[in-house]
């Protein structure tokens, strides 16, 4: 049985690791290389996750914990609760002092998301979520954009750890753009899910994420009355890496073919 209060308790928590985001220095030298093209972790969000693994299980004990510098990719959580977890999302702006980077968190219960939280810790903006129980910004309900195809903003994510997937990424924002009326691309797939659940975007695609990047986003863009996915329109799944789309409700899919 979940405590009542858990939510708001995970907000806290979240929001006092974001002070540790805000209060970093000497950034440059706290760098390491993961596997991958451009793909670095730094002590912070070692930092950050560390904190968040101790206090997010103190809460629910009997949940499991996916975090993205764990890099457990094969932690089983189709049953019971599960943390999935993303220290700091847009470590590449982090190091470059960009300003666009978030805390991203979610509860999972038997594979799918009950509870999320994103907090961008430079805007000061705390989104949440339950399951069944809407999206808000700070406090205010958000809502995904009444804004077509036609009219919205397209955001979307390069893969860059993947450079074979570069030409595609830019093709297929390429065929959005092309009928949308603008294009946005932030290096935070947790921001970008954000800003598709406030309506401040109507489309977001990434064609390879991991659970960390999207699982809270996800869950915030469908409480917010928008819809989730891969390219095709099939559902997520929170086990695995996949392509992934957020899209307010009167955009559709195109056909890719």
């Amino acid at each position: 049985m979940l405590k009542e209060n858990l939510l708001s308790e995970i907000i806290t928590i979240v929001h006092e690791c974001g002070e540790i985001i805000l209060s970093a220095t000497d950034i440059d030298r706290r760098i390491h290389q993961k596997e991958g093209n451009g793909n670095f972790v730094t002590d912070y969000d070692s930092r950050v996750q560390a904190a968040l693994k101790a206090r997010l299980l103190a809460l629910v004990p009997e949940a499991v914990f996916m975090g993205e510098e764990d890099e457990m990719d094969h932690t089983d959580i189709s049953r019971g609760y599960a943390f999935i977890v993303d220290p700091i999302d847009g470590t590449a702006n982090f190091i470059r002092g960009f300003d666009a980077s978030c805390i991203s968190v979610a509860l999972t219960e038997n594979g799918s998301p009950i509870l999320g939280v994103v907090y961008d810790p430079y805007r000061r903006e705390t989104y949440y979520a339950e399951r069944g129980k809407g999206a808000y910004r700070n406090g205010e309900r958000i809502h995904a954009s009444e804004r077509t195809l036609e009219e919205g903003v397209i955001l979307f994510g390069v893969a860059p750890y993947h450079k074979d997937l570069m030409k595609k990424s830019f093709e297929v924002a390429y065929r959005y753009v092309s009928r949308g009326e603008d294009l946005r691309r932030s290096g935070s797939a947790a921001i970008d899910l954000c800003m598709v659940a406030s309506g401040r975007a109507e489309f977001f695609f990434e064609l390879v994420l991991s659970p960390w990047d999207y699982a809270a986003g996800a869950l915030l863009v469908e409480e917010a009355g928008g819809f989730t996915g891969d390219l095709e329109g099939r559902p997520l799944t929170y086990d695995r890496k996949q392509t992934v789309t957020a899209r307010a409700p009167r955009v559709e899919l195109l056909d890719l073919s």
